[in-house]
């Protein structure tokens, strides 16, 4: 859904309190004023219980507070202010909560999570987070909060004469492939692209790093696939933009793609690549798409998955490298052939609060990556354990020299079981995907 279509002036304040309990009070009561049917004291009650349960807090002095409650509506946004800054007991000692989104959701709102997931996203950036702490006024901020998630900050996708004849080549490339659609990487621009900027009679993708809503904006593109870059080479994210569009049906496995891009940041298009699916992927597949994912899981789970694993691939921990496995999917048989090398730390928790699309899980995954085993999935998202060893066994396939275990115990649970698995390699950053023991690397190894 579009962010800016609840995002409204009148719930936009700022704050007088210095704790986040007063904080919530005043951002409850400009809900309450417009909407009489909700009321204050249970939905407080309610905020305050999940904060004692799980920080709310995103970093960069912003908290995403939230609560499910029984409403005609499915959701209701507020957001605070403060320059002085509000106490957070998620926040370290010396920072200060400076901007509050608090989220009122329906219980029949069955999108919530990916809502909730899409706010943090794009509140999550310091830079435009201190563009709206330090606005002027109200007005100003409401009107940068609504140019940053609505997408209009984004540059014109400079049109000059080399990026037109490059477009046009890529038209003519695509028709005289046969080919289904056009893959645009947008992260070659500054900022993005433009809507209304390309346009072409063909089917048009857009590959992007940033939070954007498939068919949210007045755009050119039919679908839009969101991959973070790992780096910034030329078209760094065609195999896991492929990946993903072939788990949303966006591509068939009979497509041939007629990709576009360039340098990351460079504003330029410089290369031009036509990708037959089948080919690309024809270890994966047999056949038919179906066969990529197994018949539980569900792609959105599996593209958050991929995305966890890039960041901790990028990013590592703590200044130090990362190695895990995740494995997705086939619960039931994965867990029979499993089991936990520590005290599992997910235990006890609402399926809700444990579930790899709440955007609260990526900081808690991350910091439970350093443990031995793996993450255990279930189809659905939700987070079943981590630290599990995997006990499966697979004498019929080899895997190239240089992996170890991690990788060796992947493979085997994607054979034994109807599972995907994910490796992060500890000593290149390689991402790599197992899925009925075969191996497709998704990123390229550490320079």
């Amino acid at each position: 859904m579009r962010l800016d279509k609840i995002i409204a002036r009148s719930r936009i304040v700022d704050l007088r309190s210095l704790d986040l309990e007063g904080a919530l009070r005043e951002l409850l009561d400009v809900c309450v004023e417009k909407f009489t049917d909700l009321k204050s004291e249970p939905l407080l009650r309610g905020l305050l219980a999940r904060e004692s349960t799980m920080t709310t807090y995103l970093g960069f002095g912003v908290a995403l507070p939230h609560v499910r409650v029984k409403m005609s509506r499915r959701y209701v946004l507020a957001i605070g202010r403060s320059r002085v800054g509000i106490r957070h007991d998620g926040a370290l000692a010396d920072e200060r909560v400076h901007l509050i989104v608090m989220l009122i959701a329906g219980e029949n709102a069955r999108d919530y999570l990916q809502v909730l997931a899409s706010i943090a996203r794009q509140v999550k950036g310091k830079e435009l987070v201190d563009n709206l702490v330090n606005a002027s006024d109200l007005d100003m901020l409401h009107e940068r909060l609504i140019g940053g998630v609505g997408g209009l900050q984004a540059v014109e996708a400079q049109q000059n004469r080399v990026n037109r004849l490059m477009f046009r080549q890529a038209e003519r490339v695509a028709q005289g492939a046969n080919c289904q659609a056009i893959m645009v990487f947008g992260d070659t621009f500054i900022g993005g692209i433009q809507p209304g900027v390309l346009r072409s009679k063909l089917k048009m993708i857009l590959v992007t790093r940033a939070s954007l809503e498939t068919g949210d904006h007045d755009t050119e593109f039919n679908d839009t696939i969101q991959v973070r870059s790992f780096s910034n080479q030329r078209l760094a994210q065609l195999r896991s933009a492929m990946l993903v569009a072939l788990t949303r049906g966006v591509v068939m496995f009979a497509d041939r793609i007629c990709c576009i891009g360039g340098i990351t940041g460079s504003n330029q298009f410089d290369t031009l690549v036509v990708v037959d699916v089948e080919r690309e992927f024809q270890t994966l597949l047999t056949g038919s798409t179906a066969d990529l994912l197994p018949s539980d899981v569900k792609p959105e789970v599996l593209e958050r998955v991929i995305a966890v694993a890039t960041e901790l691939a990028v990013e590592g921990r703590e200044g130090r490298p990362v190695g895990c496995l995740f494995v997705i999917g086939d619960n039931e048989k994965v867990g029979s052939l499993s089991k936990p090398l520590v005290l599992n730390p997910f235990f006890g928790y609402k399926e809700e609060d444990r579930n790899i699309l709440n955007p609260f899980m990526d900081e808690t995954v991350k910091e439970f990556s350093s443990i031995d085993g793996a993450f255990v999935i279930r189809g659905d998202g939700v987070v079943e354990s981590a630290g599990s060893l995997i006990q499966a066994t697979d004498s019929n396939h080899s895997l190239p020299s240089g992996l170890g275990s991690r990788h060796a115990a992947a493979a085997a649970i994607s054979v034994t079981t109807d599972c995907i698995s994910i490796v992060v390699s500890s000593s290149t950053g390689q991402v790599t995907l197992f899925r009925r023991g075969v191996m497709l690397p998704l990123t390229e190894k550490r320079r």
